[in-house]
C-alpha cells in the first residue's frame, strides 16, 4: 500500500493549492514533498500541477490522478470495513455533510446510538449549505448527506426522503402565533429574521410570498439559525425554520407554530449519496439506521 503514500500527498497539495502549506498540514519539510510530486511526475511522464505565483493547482492530468487516488481511497476503506466485520468487529470511519437544522439534534441523537452500539466507529460531521454538501459527495469527502431542499443532480442518489413542514418561531404569546396553525399572511405584518437565501426554508417562503404577489423584506438575515431564534425574543419578529431541529414549543421561551400547507408547501430532506459509489460497511449501516429513524419521524408525523 505504499502507492496510496503519495497519493495522500497529492491529495493534501491539491485541497491546500500550496506545497508549503501541505507539508505543514502533513508535518514534513516543503522540499522533501515537492521532491516526491516531481519524483511521481517524472514517473507518470507529465505535470499533474500547474505551479503558479502564489501555490499550485491540478492540470487535467493531475485531476485523472486526483479522481483516481480518491475512489482508491474509498474503495479501500471499505474492504477494511468489510474485513473489520468477518471478525464480528464493526470499525471505520464515518463523514457526513450536513445542513444546519438536522446537526443540533437529529444527527447527533443517532450518532450517539451509533456509537454506544460500536465504539470503535468514528464520524466526521460538516455542516454546510446543499451545494457544498453535494460537491463533497464528488471528491469523496463526505460519505453521506443529509440536506434540506438539494438540487436533484444526476450525481445524487437518494436513500430517503423526508417531507418537512415549515414552522414560524416566535417569542412567547406573540400575537401572529397565537392560533394552533398560523397564515403566513398573518406574519409578514411582523419583522422577519430570516435565513439568507441558500437556504432552503428561505426559497420556500420566496416561492410562497410570490405566489401571494406579496414579496419579503427581512429584518434581520443570517445564515446561523441559533442567531435568528434568539434575535425573535428582542424585537417581537417571527423566523421560520422546518420540523427537524425546530425547539419544542414553550423551551426557550419561544412559540413553535406550524405555518398552513395552503401557504408554504413542506420541503424536502434528502439522505444521499454518491450515485454507483459502494459505501463503506459502516457508512451503509448508518445510513440504514437514519433512514429507519427518518420514516418513524414520518409515522409520528401521520398520527399527530
Amino acid at each position: 500500500m505504499r502507492h496510496q503514500l503519495i497519493m495522500t500527498y497529492i491529495d493534501a497539495v491539491a485541497r491546500a493549492g500550496s506545497i508549503r502549506k501541505a507539508a505543514d498540514n502533513l508535518a514534513i519539510t516543503a522540499s522533501a514533498l515537492n521532491r516526491r510530486i516531481q519524483d511521481f511526475e517524472a514517473e507518470l511522464g507529465t505535470p499533474i500541477f500547474e505551479r503558479l505565483a502564489r501555490g499550485v493547482r491540478l492540470n487535467a492530468a493531475g485531476e485523472l490522478i486526483i479522481r483516481h487516488a480518491r475512489t482508491q481511497r474509498a474503495d479501500l476503506e471499505k474492504v477494511r470495513s468489510q474485513i473489520a466485520d468477518l471478525s464480528g468487529v464493526r470499525r471505520g470511519h464515518v463523514s457526513i455533510a450536513c445542513s444546519q437544522a438536522v446537526a443540533h439534534g437529529l444527527l447527533s441523537e443517532e450518532i450517539g446510538s451509533y456509537r454506544r452500539e460500536f465504539p470503535d466507529v468514528t464520524f466526521s460531521v460538516t455542516v454546510c449549505d446543499h451545494v457544498r454538501a453535494q460537491a463533497t459527495l464528488a471528491d469523496f469527502s463526505a460519505d453521506l448527506v443529509l440536506v434540506f431542499e438539494p438540487s436533484l443532480q444526476t450525481e445524487l442518489q437518494v436513500l430517503y426522503v423526508l417531507d418537512e413542514p415549515l414552522y414560524a418561531i416566535a417569542a412567547r404569546g406573540h400575537p401572529a402565533l397565537r392560533s394552533s396553525e398560523v397564515r403566513l399572511r398573518d406574519c409578514l405584518d411582523h419583522p422577519l429574521a430570516l435565513p439568507d437565501q441558500s437556504f432552503g426554508s428561505r426559497r420556500l417562503l420566496e416561492a410562497a410570498t410570490a405566489r401571494m404577489m406579496c414579496p419579503i423584506q427581512p429584518a434581520v438575515e443570517s445564515n446561523f439559525f441559533e442567531l435568528l431564534r434568539r434575535y425573535v425574543l428582542e424585537e417581537g419578529a417571527i423566523t421560520f425554520q422546518t420540523l427537524t431541529g425546530t425547539p419544542a414549543d414553550g423551551s426557550e421561551g419561544l412559540t413553535v407554530r406550524p405555518v398552513d400547507r395552503r401557504d408554504v408547501s413542506p420541503g424536502r430532506l434528502v439522505l444521499g449519496q454518491l450515485r454507483g459509489r459502494s459505501l463503506p460497511v459502516a457508512s451503509a449501516k448508518f445510513a440504514d439506521r437514519l433512514a429507519k429513524r427518518l420514516d418513524s419521524k414520518r409515522t409520528i408525523a401521520k398520527r399527530e
